[in-house]
């Protein structure tokens, strides 16, 4: 699984994943609290950007995920790889990019499936506007974010400026594979989260 960027964001994408039937509907139950219930919450100022700390671990209550950010680079053609296929329930983080709850755009990426099974992201689509990604840095700096909209665009019709484009205020994006898939182009699109910082925790212990 690779994805083409460059250092600021903006460019086509190649996502290659592994072997796999074509994509059926999201397994996993959501939570209860997911949105669409209750009263919506109050509005609150948008907490200020922070600065720069690399996250270590996402959690996304919504469809029950919490796992380990590993950091990821570009190779020498200008692609973003992914978590190792060894490594299934780990994502992985764009770190030439922004960090999440720094002013721009930062990237998530992970699998939706390996040879051996569902990966970490397998129900990223089931995610609906108002949910909430907990993404915990390393300066114990827990970012909450909130979802806006989630979209599966063709991988020869994806919008990079949409996705990837600069932004003044902290964003993130979460990212796998989609649509149909065949053993020598795989999958024919991506799933992309898109989400803003609406909070901040600091853990003080």
């Amino acid at each position: 699984m690779t994805v083409t960027v460059t250092f600021s964001l903006v460019a086509g994408i190649v996502w290659a994943c592994s072997d796999s039937p074509d994509e059926g509907p999201a397994t996993a139950a959501r939570s209860s609290d997911a949105a669409g219930g209750g009263e919506p919450p109050a509005q609150q100022p948008p907490p200020s950007p922070q600065s720069r700390s690399r996250p270590v671990k996402i959690a996304i209550p919504g469809i029950f995920i919490e796992a380990p950010v590993a950091g990821l680079v570009l190779d020498k053609k200008g692609q973003l790889g992914a978590p190792p296929m060894s490594q299934p329930k780990e994502v992985g983080w764009f770190q030439n990019g922004p960090s999440p709850g720094e002013a721009g755009t930062a990237l998530i990426v992970g699998h939706r499936d390996t040879e051996t099974g569902p990966a970490i992201f397998l129900n990223l689509n089931a995610l609906h506007r108002g949910d909430t990604v907990k993404i915990t840095r390393a300066d114990r700096v827990t970012a909450n974010f909130t979802v806006d909209e989630v979209q599966k665009y063709a991988k020869d019709s994806f919008p990079s400026q949409k996705v990837y484009g600069a932004t003044n205020r902290p964003e993130l994006r979460l990212m796998t594979c989609g649509g149909r898939f065949d053993k020598k182009h795989g999958y024919t699109a991506n799933v992309v989260v898109f989400a803003h910082l609406t909070s901040l925790k600091k853990r003080t212990v």
